[in-house]
């Protein structure tokens, strides 16, 4: 039964930093690669919506920024051409729809924190013309946009770049995504928006004080904008002790978003991080362990999208009605972009 409905149901990931992975490798093996280690996972997960985040990592940063942004949404264009039976790189809701009809993942591509275009708000209508349909503006730290969570006790909003970037991204149609988006930030924005908001990968505070989850008000907050919260899987952000690092522990956190946000406004945005940092570990790789975050930490059996199944039987055994399952693994998302990308 639960098979048969995970199969049944349109499943999304709305974070998956995969394209880091594979855009590591010489670009003639873009498409080989994605093709042998990221897409027998997806299909084994029944992804059916993948976003895609473009995210670079501090060694690029400031000068090789904008270049590799955009090695990596080639990378995106040439992995989805490299596999044109299996997945489809989609602009807009139509697409995405075609997609799913003709049996393939629809992959939405992304951006984190939107780091190479800082304060020149023009270039977000470049990297949109190239594909790109969510962007946050802010990581861990500061950017010339706004500040990121880690960066919390500063109290600051949005930048005026920030709030350009902002209302530019809504002129474009581009999704505005608050995850990592420091709590003054967020309330910022939840004051400006005038368009749904999407946190991509953000998991409840009032179960884990950790400033990467979102507390209740916030969750209200994107809500209310007629937004998704896509709740994160990394084992730091569900709990505390590693002994608590257990499906049952995301589970929670699944299902207090739901009591808070509504059945309507809830998704999933595992941002699979041990998976990524295996395929990135050295010598294959410069090492990018993320100081203070241990990417190891994982919940057993989602190490990687082949175990999202997991998550569509322990809702079902925890009595959940199979309507609020699939809205939850896949069907809000799966809304929530027909009505912002239209």
């Amino acid at each position: 039964m639960t098979l048969s409905l995970h199969q049944r149901a349109v499943v999304a990931d709305t974070h998956n930093d995969l394209l880091m992975a594979v855009s590591a490798r010489p670009p003639e093996m873009w498409a080989s690669f994605f093709r042998e280690r990221w897409l027998p996972q997806l299909l084994d997960g029944g992804v059916n919506l993948q976003v895609l985040p473009v995210f670079i990592d501090d060694q690029y940063r400031p000068e090789g920024a904008l270049r590799q942004t955009l090695r990596m949404i080639e990378c995106a264009h040439v992995l989805a051409e490299g596999s044109p039976d299996h997945v489809s790189l989609c602009l807009d809701a139509a697409a995405i729809d075609r997609a799913l009809d003709d049996g393939k993942i629809a992959l939405v591509l992304a951006m984190e924190s939107m780091p190479g275009l800082d304060e020149s708000v023009e270039l977000i209508s470049t990297v949109h013309r190239l594909g790109v349909r969510v962007a946050s503006i802010a990581h861990f730290g500061r950017t010339p946009l706004a500040d990121g969570s880690g960066e919390d006790a500063t109290g600051s909003g949005l930048t005026s770049h920030g709030v350009a970037a902002l209302r530019e991204m809504e002129r474009l149609g581009v999704v505005f995504d608050v995850s990592h988006l420091g709590a003054s930030g967020v309330a910022h924005v939840l004051e400006l928006t005038t368009r749904p908001l999407i946190a991509t990968h953000s998991s409840a505070r009032a179960l884990r004080d950790h400033h990467r989850n979102l507390t209740d008000d916030q969750l209200r907050g994107v809500a209310a904008t007629g937004g998704v919260i896509c709740v994160n899987f990394f084992a730091p952000f569900l709990a505390e002790e590693p002994a608590n690092m257990t499906l049952d522990r995301l589970l929670d956190h699944i299902e207090h978003i739901v009591s808070v946000a509504g059945i309507d406004h809830v998704g999933l945005g595992p941002d699979f991080i041990r998976e990524v940092m295996d395929d990135l570990t050295p010598p294959c790789c410069e090492d990018l362990q993320p100081r203070g975050v241990d990417t190891k930490a994982s919940i057993p059996g989602l190490e990687g999208p082949a175990g999202l199944p997991m998550v569509t039987e322990g809702l079902l055994g925890r009595g959940w009605p199979d309507k609020d399952v699939m809205q939850v693994i896949g069907g809000n998302v799966h809304r929530f972009f027909g009505e912002t990308l239209a």
